[in-house]
């Protein structure tokens, strides 16, 4: 959804942040032709993963069976769903605000893996953290050596105090394979098995609060093939179904499409499934003003049924610019806080923008993160 300034060898720059987001050059072609960029690797047979050229298929390790307790697992309290909102055990609604940050795979590349960058979330007034795992990196590190990652990450933000929001970040149509750009490279088995993976490997761990089933859905305009909403709901069923087989019980969040923003489908077919929310992520270009009966339209109204998070907005400020209350950023964190909607603002890094981070020396904010910040630490806006 949004771009980036790739460092060698770390995952390459994401789409800029459009309705219809257009990539360069011939980036687009090969990922529609399914043909790998210079210097990545192709998919695998779907479904499987390719294990380290070390070690012989004999050896791999079992991923998907269940790792040893967790003595932090149970230690923030167990969210669920009720009604239309996220609720702690008491049944009292929890309204998660916070941010993304880049991929696990990518900071760890550039040295900035640590859990400073988690306390720096925390002082940054998140109660969430959504964690984006791009296909591509999940191959390419191999997923038994991606979750130990995945698992600093998890014990770093117990020890904060944030939830985490796991999120398998592709972009496009998984019933046709075909995809934005090569890093979103992924098929319906890998899509399934990831989540295997993920379901039996943090079932019981309270921290990890929400697995975000697929980042970004989208046909392109018939450019990635076609999909009706009846494939789509009944794909993700298949994901949840075999989440909850596993026992986990993290809240699966369901994306619509049009690149997960418009959740108009839902009135008349929603996925049958109990226990689960809603995302959208509503960017400045999606829709022009007056945003206010555009957003109710495509996604508000769902807020009255359904639990929803929007899980990527952003903006960016010119130096000495800030944002009042007529422009995007007040105008979305209020509609939404008022309808009960989390948010999470992206993104927490110097590179991925809209960027919150100038740099990670210090931490130091954008005019954009500033706003942000700001806005975490106030109380939210009350319900309408």
């Amino acid at each position: 959804m949004l771009s980036a300034v790739p460092p060698p060898g770390i995952v390459p720059n994401r789409p800029s942040m459009k309705r219809a987001r257009c990539l360069p050059g011939c980036l687009f072609g090969l990922a529609l032709a399914g043909v790998p960029a210079a210097g990545q690797t192709a998919p695998p047979t779907p479904g499987q993963s390719a294990p380290p050229a070390s070690a012989p298929w004999y050896a791999q390790p079992n991923i998907w069976h269940p790792p040893a307790p967790n003595p932090k697992a149970a230690r923030l309290p167990l969210i669920s769903v009720k009604g239309n909102r996220f609720v702690d055990p008491a049944g009292a609604p929890v309204l998660f605000r916070g941010v993304s940050i880049a991929d696990p795979d990518k900071l760890a590349g550039q040295g900035h893996w640590n859990e400073a960058l988690f306390a720096a979330v925390k002082d940054f007034g998140a109660n969430l953290v959504r964690i984006p795992v791009h296909p591509i990196a999940w191959r390419e590190r191999t997923p038994a050596e991606y979750l130990k990652l995945l698992d600093q990450a998890v014990d770093w933000c117990t020890d904060q105090g944030i939830y985490v929001d796991i999120d398998w970040h592709s972009i496009g149509n998984l019933r046709t394979g075909m995809f934005q750009a090569p890093m979103y490279d992924t098929s319906t088995a890998e899509t399934l098995n990831f989540w295997r993976t993920i379901a039996v490997h943090f079932r019981g761990n309270h921290t990890v609060a929400f697995f975000e089933l697929f980042n970004e859905p989208t046909r392109f305009r018939g450019m990635l093939g076609t999909v009706d909403w009846s494939d789509w709901r009944a794909l993700n069923e298949e994901m949840i179904g075999v989440i909850r087989s596993c026992g986990a019980q993290a809240v699966p969040l369901v994306a619509g499409f049009d690149w997960a923003y418009e959740l108009g489908p839902i009135t008349n077919d929603p996925v049958r499934a109990e226990g689960i929310g809603y995302v959208t992520p509503p960017s400045p270009p999606t829709r022009p003003q007056p945003w206010e009966p555009r957003w109710d339209e495509d996604f508000g109204f769902a807020a009255g049924k359904y639990p929803v998070i929007a899980t990527e907005i952003g903006f960016n400020l010119k130096p000495g610019e800030a944002d009042d209350a007529d422009r995007y950023g007040e105008r979305i964190t209020r509609y939404l806080e008022e309808r009960g909607i989390g948010w999470l603002a992206w993104d927490f890094d110097p590179d991925w923008g809209p960027k919150l981070l100038k740099s990670f020396d210090g931490f130091a904010l954008t005019p954009a993160g500033e706003f942000f910040k700001a806005a975490l630490h106030r109380p939210p806006a009350p319900p309408r």
